[in-house]
């Protein structure tokens, strides 16, 4: 599977927001990094907790407020909304690539959003300290994504590393090494 294929592809974005929660989100990049942006956002959530746009904006505040262990939590419900839209009837754990398989026919857009989501709470998971729960979604990530096309691997040996409890590093540098395998 070429996870990596964009062509016409629908994007979790593409997916209309009612024009309320359009401009709350509007309004709450606008003020970012104000204190009021949290609420704004919450309420957009409130309104539309399902729509990946809104799930994606409460992640970036949260990521980009080094609070992790809130970014997880939002990036547990993304994960659980594109899961739904892609008509997987198990959770991550428990996926397969059959499941997979089914996704692509659905949307391989999604499908990448999805895997990415997985990606995301794993690097999250190694940020908070749970390698445990890290190796978990990385390995499983490694099991769905074979030809590594999400660049996971990395974080995958930092979380078998960090369960070790050699990685070899001081702190500072393993920090490092994970923000720039982020992007």
């Amino acid at each position: 599977m070429d996870f990596l294929d964009f062509e016409g592809q629908e994007l979790y974005f593409d997916t209309p927001l009612s024009e309320e929660v359009a401009t709350l989100l509007k309004r709450a990049a606008d003020i970012y990094p104000a204190a009021e942006c949290e609420a704004i956002l919450m309420r957009g959530y409130f309104l539309e907790p399902e729509h990946l746009t809104v799930l994606v904006a409460l992640y970036r505040y949260y990521y980009y407020q080094h609070r992790y262990d809130d970014a997880l939590v939002v990036s547990e419900r993304a994960l659980k909304a594109a899961g739904r839209l892609l008509d997987f009837r198990v959770d991550w754990p428990d996926l397969r690539l059959s499941e997979v398989g089914n996704g692509v026919m659905v949307s391989m857009g999604l499908l990448r959003f999805y895997l990415l989501a997985l990606k995301a709470s794993g690097y999250l998971l190694l940020r908070i300290g749970n390698f445990e729960e890290a190796a978990r979604r990385l390995d499983k990530l490694a099991e769905l994504d074979t030809n590594d096309q999400f660049s996971s691997g990395y974080l995958r040996n930092m979380a078998h590393q960090g369960l070790k409890g050699s990685t070899g590093q001081d702190a500072e540098s393993s920090e490092t090494n994970m923000a720039s395998a982020s992007h």
